[in-house]
């Protein structure tokens, strides 16, 4: 299926949950991992602010890609993020949405105010 680059220059991404292993499958706690790299895979909270409006969705990264120092309520950044919209049938339920991927999480800076003076 098709990725979509995500341009973050202009948004300010707010990490709300603190990485974690992302699980293939609840019954037997597998963690996913990268279908090239055999990777294990984290999903990580964030909150994404862009002209005035927000949006909360959880991105993927390997886990390799996590750094340290990720605070919680602080800006990050996330480099190479993609969009791909996904669709199953899940019970008998047709279900879609977008999965969000980055290649790294790191901690970033708040963007200087507009029209700020020093």
């Amino acid at each position: 299926m098709r990725t979509i680059r995500v341009e973050t220059s202009a948004a300010t991404i707010l990490l709300t949950e603190a990485p974690e292993p992302k699980v293939r499958d609840r019954q037997t706690g597998e963690i996913a991992k990268d279908a090239i790299s055999g990777e294990a895979l984290m999903t990580i909270g964030v909150v994404y602010i862009e002209d005035g409006e927000s949006s909360l969705f959880k991105v993927t990264v390997p886990e390799g890609g996590v750094a340290e120092g990720l605070t919680l309520g602080a800006p990050v950044s996330l480099p190479g993020l993609v969009a791909r919209p996904w669709e199953s049938v899940f019970n008998g339920q047709q279900r879609h949405g977008i999965a969000f991927r980055a290649a790294a999480v790191t901690p970033a800076a708040f963007p200087a105010a507009m029209g700020a003076s020093a």
